[in-house]
């Protein structure tokens, strides 16, 4: 076990970040563990057994109740590393465009320092058509990349600029979120080279890239159809908190995510959702993450949804969604009865009855809580479930 105490770090967004890469090439040896938080924060550090060669303890998104730290190794982190330029095509030069103290951001950085290169960055919240076409201009690597999370993709084919930007990237991983199938589809047709990516701060980030898992990991469902992912990429554990998420088997690390799903005989792995964000209405149970996909494949005016259950006297919990609308759609409010029942109607020949929403709020934004994370929890506040 370590005695090399963690450092908080805290990572601001954006160029300034770049001003950590000399404090993350070293946690990336195992010798001077880091905490990336974000500036501003008071990191508390839970006391707890440390592996030989951590390099981060980083923080999960908290989508199943408070977040837990993931320890990450030097391993860890370089096998995901090598894992992903295998597979894009050999290391590269990366645009930051998420916040570094979340494990997509980071792993920008992180993987740069593994390829030898460096970095460029955006402030997220000026990731505009220009901005990146600048950007870009001044990236003069072979190979080119970045991360990006759906609503950001969105927003920049929407523009001829963002679209000229996209393009002269070698590969653009999209995660964070499930990725509407029409977004990828015109994305692809315009030239874009996305990549879209399953993952979490457990498994270093993305470690399924376009359904395939990288070279070296493994995912299989458990007998309840939960999702778990083996390999070199798996972390230690999390500090200071035995969940019975990880174990070792056969001289493999494991992780029990409990995202449903299902992997077939050819390997590719297919995500439903969250087990925990089932709904449960009328004794069924709907997975919001296909109603939401229902959604923006075929109801106009909907850029962004989620799906979520909120008490109900009569089925226990009705399907709500939460939506933005792009200009023209709905406004702003709850949607009347007159339109719940149109939007039920176009939706009726792809999803099955139970799973037609009851209740439609439209609202200017999501809660988020992370890159490209809806916060579910806030979403039922909002209806008031």
């Amino acid at each position: 076990m370590s005695p090399v105490p963690i450092t908080p770090l805290p990572l601001p967004a954006g160029l300034a970040a770049l001003d950590a890469l000399p404090a993350l090439e070293q946690a990336l040896t195992g010798t001077a563990p880091i905490h990336p938080h974000e500036p501003g924060e008071t990191p508390s550090l839970p006391e707890g057994e440390l592996p030989a060669d951590l390099a981060v303890a980083i923080a999960t998104s908290g989508s199943t109740g408070t977040p837990k730290l993931s320890l990450l190794t030097a391993a860890n982190l370089i096998a995901s590393a090598e894992a992903t330029a295998q597979r894009l095509g050999g290391h590269g030069q990366w645009l930051l465009a998420l916040p570094p103290h979340h494990i997509a951001g980071l792993q920008v950085l992180l993987r740069s320092i593994a390829g030898g290169t460096t970095p460029v960055a955006l402030e997220p919240s000026g990731v505009t058509p220009f901005a990146l076409v600048e950007a870009t201009a001044g990236m003069h690597a072979e190979r080119r990349y970045t991360s990006l999370v759906p609503t950001m993709l969105a927003r920049l084919v929407d523009d001829p600029l963002g679209l000229e930007a996209l393009r002269r990237f070698d590969a653009i991983l999209v995660g964070g979120a499930a990725t509407p199938a029409a977004l990828l589809d015109r994305a692809r047709s315009e030239g874009v080279r996305v990549v879209t990516t399953y993952g979490m701060s457990e498994t270093g980030g993305g470690c399924v890239y376009n359904g395939q898992p990288l070279q070296g990991v493994a995912v299989r469902t458990d007998a309840a159809g939960a999702l778990e992912i083996g390999g070199p990429v798996v972390a230690h554990g999390y500090l200071g908190a035995d969940t019975g998420a990880f174990r070792s088997e056969g001289g493999q690390r494991w992780f029990r995510t409990g995202d449903l799903g299902s992997v077939d005989d050819k390997g590719r792995v297919s995500v439903t959702g969250r087990a925990d964000d089932l709904i449960n209405t009328g004794g069924l149970k709907i997975a919001p993450r296909l109603v939401e996909e229902a959604v923006l494949a075929h109801v106009p005016a909907v850029t962004e949804a989620v799906v979520v259950g909120v008490p109900d006297p009569e089925w226990g919990q009705a399907v709500a969604l939460v939506a933005v609308t792009s200009p023209g759609g709905p406004p702003v409010g709850p949607v009347p009865d007159a339109g719940v029942g149109e939007i039920r109607e176009m939706l009726r020949p792809h999803l099955e009855s139970a799973a037609l929403p009851r209740r439609v709020l439209v609202v200017p934004e999501l809660p988020m809580r992370g890159p490209g994370k809806p916060d579910r929890a806030a979403v039922a506040r909002l209806l008031g479930g």
